[in-house]
C-alpha cells in the first residue's frame, strides 16, 4: 500500500500566506512551498488546519492547490486538505482537487456538526466514493470534536480509495489497535508533532508536521532517525525539538507555527480572523522557545538529506 501511493517521510502542513489586507498571497505561498522542497521534505499538505482551510473560500482553496502543484512540479507528492461543513461540499472539493491534478486528499470529518460514529464513517465513505484520488483520513478530535476511532477506520477497509490514516489524537495506541484490526491495510501517519518518535515506533511511516514549516531539515532528520531505529541519535534532537513541537498541540497552533516561520524568515506570521496575532505572554513564550532553540541548534546526524540550497 505504501509503495503504491509513495507517501512516507515528513509532509509539512503548509501555511497559507496572506497580505496585510488579509487577501490571499499566492506568490508568498509559492515561496514557502519552494523553500520546503529545497530543504528536503518528502511531501506537502496544503489547505490543512495549519493552512487555514476553513478561513478560505472554495476559489481560494483551488488557487492554493494549483499553486502548490505548479511549484512542486512532481518533485514531491502534494495532498490537499478537505474541510467542509457538509459531505456534498467535501465531495465537490475532492473533485476540484482531482481536476487540478493533486496527488491525494486529506479528508477531515464534516465540520461544526458533532456526528455519531456511523455518521462519521458515512462521511468518509461517501467522499472516498466520489473520487479516484487516494484518501488520507484525518483524525483530530481535540480540534474537530469528532473522533475517528480504530473501529470507525476499520469499517472503511472496503473503501478502495481510503489508503492512509493520519492520527492527531496523541494516543499512539490507536496505531497498534488499527493494525490489530486490519493489519497493514492503511498507511499510518503521525499527526501530532510532540508524539512523532513514539508514533514511528508503533508503525507510522509518515508525519504531517506543523513545526517542520520552521525547521524542515530538523523534522526530516528526526523522522529518518526514528524510522532507522537510531534512537540514541534521535533522542538529543527530539529533546531539543520538544518545546517547539508542543506548540503544535495548542489551540492556537497556527499562530504559533506562523510566528516561528516568520522568525526563521520563511513566511509571514499573519493569520486570518478569527485567528488573531499572538500577544503578551503567549507571544513572549513562543519567542523565548525559539530564541533558546536557535541558541542551541544541534548539528544534525547524517540521514541522506540532500544539501540545502
Amino acid at each position: 500500500m505504501a509503495a503504491r501511493i509513495g507517501w512516507e517521510g515528513v509532509f509539512p502542513a503548509v501555511t497559507t500566506q496572506f497580505r496585510k489586507d488579509f487577501s490571499l498571497d499566492l506568490e508568498g505561498t509559492a515561496k514557502v512551498i519552494e523553500g520546503l522542497i529545497r530543504d528536503g521534505v518528502s511531501g506537502l499538505i496544503v489547505c490543512g488546519t495549519v493552512g487555514e482551510n476553513t478561513s478560505m473560500s472554495r476559489a481560494e482553496k483551488i488557487a492554493v492547490m494549483e499553486t502548490a502543484k505548479g511549484v512542486a512540479r512532481g518533485r514531491v507528492p502534494v495532498i490537499a486538505g478537505i474541510a467542509e461543513f457538509t459531505t456534498a461540499f467535501a465531495c465537490e472539493t475532492a473533485k476540484e482537487a482531482a481536476r487540478v491534478g493533486i496527488d491525494g486528499v486529506m479528508v477531515m470529518p464534516a465540520l461544526v456538526y458533532s456526528s455519531k460514529p456511523h455518521e462519521t464513517a458515512a462521511h468518509f465513505r461517501t467522499v472516498s466514493q466520489a473520487t479516484d484520488l487516494p484518501v488520507m483520513v484525518y483524525n483530530n478530535p481535540p480540534i474537530y470534536k469528532n473522533d475517528v476511532t480504530p473501529d470507525i477506520l476499520a469499517s472503511l477497509a472496503d473503501c478502495d480509495t481510503v489508503v492512509c490514516f493520519k492520527d492527531s489524537s496523541g494516543d499512539t495506541r490507536r496505531f497498534i489497535d488499527t493494525r490489530n484490526m486490519v493489519g497493514d491495510r492503511f498507511v499510518l501517519f503521525a499527526g501530532l508533532d510532540d508524539v512523532v518518535v513514539e508514533s514511528v515506533m508503533v508503525g507510522a511511516v509518515g508525519w504531517v508536521s506543523g513545526m517542520s514549516n520552521a525547521f524542515p531539515r530538523e523534522g526530516e532528520t528526526l523522522f529518518r532517525l526514528a524510522r532507522a531505529g537510531r534512537y540514541e541519535e534521535a533522542m538529543p534532537l527530539y529533546e531539543w525539538f520538544m518545546p517547539l513541537l508542543h506548540l503544535d498541540a495548542r489551540p492556537d497552533l497556527v499562530q504559533c507555527i506562523k510566528l516561528c516561520e516568520a522568525i526563521m524568515g520563511r513566511g509571514s506570521a499573519l493569520t486570518r480572523p478569527p485567528r488573531l496575532p499572538l500577544e503578551g505572554t503567549d507571544k513572549a513564550h513562543v519567542e523565548a522557545v525559539m530564541a533558546k532553540a536557535l541558541a542551541n541548534r544541534p548539528k544534525l546526524p547524517e540521514v541522506g538529506l540532500k544539501e540545502a540550497a
